[in-house]
């Protein structure tokens, strides 16, 4: 099969054929329709982060949000057919055992693999899943618009769900790309009333079709003043991996505001304590979704509650397209396709 395969940090992926998965007795063979690329394909791609370089495989097929059909099934499976569509989160499997596991909360299960990360992922013509963590993807929904809510949609629906926002609070995102546009309908669905925060006027423009009630340009240095001049904001969504997005919507916020933190810097970040204790903020982090949550996004994408924008690059373009996402000339989502 051919797959883009990450062989050194910062290098580009080498379009290789290797050899097909072999799947084991409760695994499923999924042939791709679609694979998602998110900023974090390009964050492992150049080893940003020191945490999870020490753990990627190498060589590595890079994708984690996977949209195919099952092509094989292992003995054991029951609950898949050959023929169905399925997709593959970040999440490729969890040990269903330690306390986080039973909490609901699989998602910080210590011995979770990862996909794309831990074991190959989807920049490939064919992938391997365990059947127990592979989600039935709606005929409703195409592959192309379903790939990238594996990772961009359930990580802003769990951040989202987690703040607890109530019909007509404040809400503030920055970042409109992948997943702040999504972000934005999500929100929107919520009752929010949504201001969106980027630095592309075009981006800016999409938000205010999908919703936002206003949308401010970071470049501008009145973008606090005319937060604040509104009371604040109860919540302040990044999904933005620069550090300076993090600086202004900390001082975005309303007393007892929260700020989600959802986009991952390289760099540490860094609030003053006074100010953190004076208005009793409270700073929250998101690791993607577990597969309740991801079911729970899937629907309201049947139900028309939100709809990913997508440009669409053929496996062999997978380095462009990465370029694309490296300079921010990216609106909405990059999808790969597969004949």
């Amino acid at each position: 099969m051919r797959a883009a395969v990450l062989h050194e940090f910062k290098k580009p992926l080498a379009l290789e054929d290797v050899p097909r998965p072999v799947i084991g007795e409760s695994d499923l063979l999924i042939q791709l329709e679609a694979c998602g690329i998110c900023h974090s394909d390009l964050h492992l791609a150049d080893g940003d982060w020191p945490q999870l370089a020490r753990i990627t495989k190498k060589p590595l097929i890079l994708g984690h949000e996977i949209a195919g059909r099952v092509a094989q099934k292992g003995e054991d499976v029951r609950d898949f057919q050959i023929g169905e569509r399925v997709g593959v989160p970040w999440i490729h499997s969890t040990c269903g055992q330690c306390e986080f596991c039973r909490e609901g909360n699989e998602n910080l299960c210590a011995r979770q693999q990862i996909t794309g990360v831990t074991v190959d992922g989807g920049f490939a013509e064919f992938v391997k899943a365990p059947a127990s963590h592979s989600i039935r993807i709606p005929e409703a929904l195409s592959p192309v618009e379903a790939a990238p809510l594996f990772c961009a949609g359930v990580t802003v629906y769990r951040a989202l769900r987690r703040a607890q926002i109530s019909p007509g609070q404040r809400l503030a995102i920055f970042g409109i790309g992948g997943l702040g546009h999504l972000a934005v309908q999500i929100a929107r669905h919520l009752g929010a009333e949504i201001t969106a925060v980027d630095i592309c006027e075009d981006k800016l423009e999409l938000a205010r079709s999908l919703g936002a009630a206003s949308a401010l340009n970071a470049a501008s240095p009145t973008v606090v003043k005319e937060i604040r001049s509104k009371g604040g904001v109860h919540v302040a969504l990044v999904t933005s991996a620069a550090k300076a997005a993090y600086d202004m919507a900390f001082s975005c916020l309303r007393p007892t505001g929260t700020l989600l933190v959802v986009g991952l810097p390289s760099q540490d970040l860094c609030f003053p304590a006074i100010l953190m204790a004076g208005a009793e903020v409270r700073i929250q982090a998101t690791a993607v979704g577990t597969r309740k949550d991801l079911r729970e996004v899937l629907a309201l994408a049947v139900d028309g509650k939100i709809r990913c924008h997508v440009n669409t690059y053929p496996l062999e373009d997978s380095n462009e397209a990465l370029e694309q996402l490296r300079h921010a000339r990216v609106s909405g989502r990059i999808v790969l396709t597969f004949p």
